[in-house]
């Protein structure tokens, strides 16, 4: 543990004293400053350069198939004919009638008040 004291106690003494260092001032050196002379003649113009070549024009592309027309659709089948329904039962035969029996109809009384 003494060892370890020691070195923490070391390294805060370097930090405090590279803290303290003064900056050292560089003072730059005078700059020279030199005046222009009259101006000469002007240059001969230069030639005019070669115009470049133009370029190949590319090839056009090719046009793509066109696509086959579709199939036309098979006619639906046509339904079966309905089966025809069931004859009726014969309904019941009456009495046959009596002869010869003659009916009196009698009216009926009427009430008294």
């Amino acid at each position: 543990m003494q060892y370890s004291k020691t070195a923490l106690a070391m390294a805060l003494v370097a930090i405090s004293l590279v803290a303290c260092q003064r900056e050292t001032v560089v003072t730059p050196a005078p700059a020279v400053v030199t005046v222009p002379g009259p101006a000469g003649a002007t240059g001969a113009t230069g030639a005019t350069g070669d115009t470049g070549s133009t370029g190949n024009t590319g090839n056009t592309g090719s046009t793509g198939t066109a696509g086959s027309t579709g199939s036309t659709g098979a006619m639906g089948s046509t339904g079966a004919t309905g089966s025809t329904g069931d004859t009726g039962a014969t309904g019941d035969t009456g009495q046959r009638g009596k002869t010869g029996d003659t009916i009196v109809v009698v009216p009926a009384p009427t009430p008294q008040r």
